[in-house]
């Protein structure tokens, strides 16, 4: 259960129709089983201790007093488990016939929820023998156990050793209605919804349900842990599939297979569900749930342990997974970006664009949003006007790079060095060029941002900003120099995410390229994707860069793993290097994960004044650094508890 992770289960056992002590057994078999991998919180099936298909059987004494022996003798035999069950039973209260789940802990029934809303329509006549829950929560006396059970729906069941987790139930068709008990027990403070269901199958009926699942776990921003009837319930006239899932703030993180009758168990990171309701301010959260009626049931677990991870985190948490999601993120990016420029320019009145063209992956994304933007706007190419600048790190291949490019996609091309002007400079500032320290970097930046802005006033146009959202997180830009444009149409786009972008356009080109030859854009595009990434500020090696990004300031690929979780989610740096580990087995060691990530936020909390005053440009993900919007940052904040997590890694 450490950083937020707790291991839960949905299960679905073998099954007779109406012999409690067959299914009671079965359950303890399940239960036993997924507390012995760990889980702290199982859900089983709609009245799984009698069966969902008893049908008028529901109404026979026999029935009702074996589901309530079986009960008894469930939660007796689980005394010595340190897990949450949920199982359900049919059950009288107050003379009236209930769909009941119960929740049992450590040989104890903490309370029980009944079903609130009772479909009669098509192959359902539940109504036939339930009755919907009643309003308020009342007390029941169960015949085993000495103190009064709160019956109702109101309930929720929090965990001392995790404060952030609240469970709340409802059951199958209560997530079906327009509004589900779920989106109040959310706003009582709940983040694990569970959901004892018995959903009969139909063709196209599981992807339907796997949608609605996903849709109010994303609502609500909670886990989901959906437990489904399957095998043993009656064929009479329908079929049970058992189709379980667990998803998390509308992710799937496990879902069975129908008609396989696959348990599934795995890890909610309850810590990120109270990290992204904290940021909302839309969620609507009852100060005091008490008032709305609801009462907590306070429960600790004896075995607080390290949560074992089975889950997966993906290494470029910014580039989906799948090739037909990532093709289509990168459409719609491509789309957000040139959008951004269009507006700028129709409302600039401009019809120009300046971009200083390297030849690598950053400029080159930007001359291909800016290429889209002007044929939207239907404005001709040699309106954008490429400036390549070569000085003394620049080698023929990103020169011949940004030559290419600029050529085949009929834009607007100068060449003008700035090797002299550099040397004017040093010698004007008095500094030895043969000293490459920062100055000598950055002196030559800044020049090439003088030449852009003056180019753009000279012709009236825009400069277009090419830096990405990375380098604004770590603060690998010139202040004044190449940190500075007109309009940034890269700066909320990671550097991971750049690649693939590129990537994507090399691919699906075809379109944009007019008459000229496409195989020879392709060819460039693709050695830009191929060449190191470089400011090219240094003088070359044998004629090769000498200057390579990563090995100064990390892999972009760790990088962007620690942007997403420290800005997104606000994750402590222990948490964040866990996952990292995790994540990147056999990658990176976990001294080299340290060591980046102690680069990050070193990084991070002292360039932040560079990010205060940076241009406007797009966003277009769910974590950009805007001063303006997403952060909103003091420059000079210290970084001293950041680095006294960071130092209990170590220490560890």
């Amino acid at each position: 259960m450490q950083d937020g992770f707790i291991k839960v289960g949905v299960c679905s056992p073998d099954l007779q129709v109406a012999d409690t002590v067959f299914n009671m057994e079965k359950m303890l078999e399940k239960a036993e089983q997924m507390s012995g991998q760990g889980a702290k919180i199982v859900v089983f099936p709609e009245l799984s201790l009698s069966g969902y298909t008893c049908g008028d059987l529901f109404l026979q004494d026999a029935l009702l007093a074996g589901a309530l022996d079986a009960l008894q003798l469930f939660t007796n035999e689980t005394e010595k488990l340190d897990t949450l069950f949920f199982t359900g039973l049919p059950m009288l209260h107050q003379g009236r016939l209930f769909n009941v789940v119960a929740a049992v802990f450590h040989g104890r029934v903490l309370g029980l929820v009944p079903k609130s809303h009772i479909p009669m329509y098509s192959e359902f006549y539940e109504g036939r023998h339930f009755a919907p829950a009643p309003d308020g929560n009342t007390r029941h006396k169960l015949p085993f156990q000495e103190e009064d059970v709160c019956f109702g729906t109101r309930q929720l069941f929090v965990c001392a050793d995790m404060p952030a987790l609240s469970v709340a139930v409802e059951i199958c068709e209560d997530l079906w209605v327009p509004v589900p008990p779920s989106s109040y027990h959310a706003m009582a403070g709940a983040t694990v919804i569970v959901n004892a269901s018995a959903s009969d199958e139909a063709t196209g009926k599981a992807a339907y349900r796997r949608e609605l699942v996903k849709g109010q776990s994303a609502r609500t921003v909670a886990g989901y842990l959906y437990a489904d009837a399957g095998r043993g319930e009656s064929t009479t006239d329908l079929v049970y599939a058992a189709h379980n899932m667990i998803v998390e703030n509308g992710t799937v993180l496990a879902e069975s297979r129908p008609f396989e009758q696959e348990d599934k168990i795995t890890e909610l990171d309850v810590g990120k569900l109270a990290a992204e309701r904290r940021r909302m301010t839309s969620f609507l959260v009852y100060e005091a749930p008490e008032q709305y009626g609801y009462e907590r049931h306070v429960f600790s677990f004896t075995d607080v342990v390290r949560t074992e991870w089975s889950r997966s985190f993906e290494k470029t948490p910014f580039v989906p997974a799948t090739k037909n999601h990532r093709e289509e993120r990168c459409n719609e990016i491509l789309n957000m970006q040139a959008a951004g420029l269009v507006k700028r320019l129709r409302h600039t009145g401009c019809t120009c664009a300046v971009i200083g063209l390297s030849g690598g992956l950053d400029s080159t994304l930007a001359l291909l949003v800016t290429v889209r933007a002007f044929d939207q706007l239907g404005l001709e190419r040699s309106g954008i006007i490429c400036v390549t600048m070569p000085c003394f790190g620049t080698t023929d291949r990103t020169y011949e790079n940004a030559v290419n490019l600029a050529g085949i996609l009929g834009t607007g091309l100068r060449e003008i060095s700035v090797e002299q002007a550099v040397r004017q400079h040093f010698q004007d500032i008095g500094h030895d060029i043969d000293v490459h320290d920062i100055t000598y970097e950055n002196g030559q930046a800044r020049e090439r941002t003088q030449i852009l802005m003056d180019i753009a006033n000279k012709e009236g146009g825009l400069v277009i900003g090419t830096g990405d959202m990375s380098e604004l997180a770590l603060g690998w830009a010139t202040y004044n120099g190449d940190h500075m444009s007109m309009y940034g149409v890269n700066c909320s786009v990671p550097k991971t995410l750049v690649r693939y972008l590129v990537q994507y356009y090399a691919d699906t080109f075809d379109e944009d390229c007019h008459d000229a030859d496409s195989d020879a854009l392709r060819r460039v595009l693709q050695d830009v994707l191929d060449t190191p990434v470089s400011p090219e500020l240094l003088p070359p090696k044998d004629g090769k860069i000498a200057q390579k990004t990563e090995d100064i300031v990390g892999p972009y690929e760790l990088h962007d793993f620690f942007l997403y979780y420290v800005l997104r989610f606000g994750f402590m740096p222990s948490k964040v290097f866990r996952m990292a580990v995790y994540a990147f087995e056999g990658v990176y060691d976990a001294g080299t994960i340290y060591k980046w990530l102690e680069t990050f936020y070193h990084r991070f909390f002292r360039q932040q004044f560079k990010r205060s005053c940076i241009p406007d440009g797009p966003k277009v993900g769910s974590v950009a650094l805007s001063p303006r919007g997403d952060l909103r940052m003091p420059s000079d904040a210290s970084d001293a508890l950041w680095k006294a997590d960071l130092q209990k890694i170590r220490l560890t």
